[in-house]
């Protein structure tokens, strides 16, 4: 399973924003990442939390291309962008993977840029954007079901531009457009968004839903136990690969998994 490693060089990312948003600080914190056991960096510039501040293309790219540069050919680099113009810099400067938060709806040359550059592509799940996506968290019918239909929709999309069926992952996009109880519904029934046919990336890290495992009062850091434990879980049920802020705790939950599995009988 792929675990990637989480660099927000961003002021405002939901639980760790400004610790990283330096270059030099986040170039390091992403080879700390790969020293605990990442196998992919996912490096984003735009913080996608509700409420977020949208960035455009030119501010994210700045923020973003002297840990991309720093980092290419040191480990897989997923680049976390919504807008083509970004995702075509990336991929040129070293990067290995677009991971578009939106599936392809913000930014309408985004799949055939994907397409043009032969790339691997995550497609994700969600509505509307940081601003309005909680509020888009309403589901006429059952939610997994509609999640589907709704992915299989920008799948297919991106598969008339020309992205081939070999560099499409999917993520049902938990927290996005999605709030407490739902979340947990579609992260117990990811295997029927695997049924679509692709490799499924699953992003649960500290994530808000994660605080029905918690006491009332806790930090978003303090989550790492409940995002390591869902890790091992998706390690046994074959899921392509998890994003993760903690490494070090996935990839010790994970061993844990591995280790009892060894000795079955």
């Amino acid at each position: 399973m792929e675990i990637m490693g989480i660099v927000n060089v961003t002021p405002d990312s939901f639980s760790d924003g400004g610790k990283w948003a330096a270059a030099e600080d986040a170039i390091a914190h992403g080879r700390e990442l790969v020293a605990q056991g990442a196998t992919i960096l996912d490096i984003g510039g735009e913080s996608t939390r509700p409420g977020a501040t949208m960035l455009t293309p030119e501010e994210e790219w700045a923020r973003i291309a002297p840990v991309i540069e720093a980092l290419a050919g040191e480990v897989t680099i997923s680049v976390d962008t919504y807008h083509a113009a970004t995702a075509r810099n990336a991929i040129e400067a070293g990067a290995n993977i677009i991971n578009d938060v939106t599936g392809g709806q913000a930014d309408p040359t985004m799949f055939s840029t994907v397409a043009a550059l032969g790339v691997p592509y995550i497609l994700q799940h969600g509505r509307g954007n940081g601003q309005s996506m909680n509020s888009l968290a309403v589901y006429d019918g059952d939610l997994v079901t509609i999640v589907k239909s709704e992915l299989s929709q920008q799948l297919q999309l991106a598969k008339a531009a020309g992205i081939a069926d070999s560099n499409i992952i999917l993520d049902p996009g938990l927290g996005f457009a999605k709030v407490g109880e739902q979340d947990w519904e579609v992260l117990a029934r990811w295997k029927e968004i695997e049924e679509l046919g692709y490799p499924v990336l699953i992003g649960q890290s500290r994530k808000r839903f994660l605080a029905a495992t918690m006491p009332t009062e806790h930090t978003a850091v303090e989550r790492d136990t409940a995002t390591a434990a869902v890790s091992g879980i998706m390690w046994e049920q074959g899921a392509w690969g998890v994003r993760v802020h903690n490494v070090a705790a996935t990839v010790s939950a994970v061993a844990v998994h591995q280790q009892l599995r060894k000795w079955e009988r």
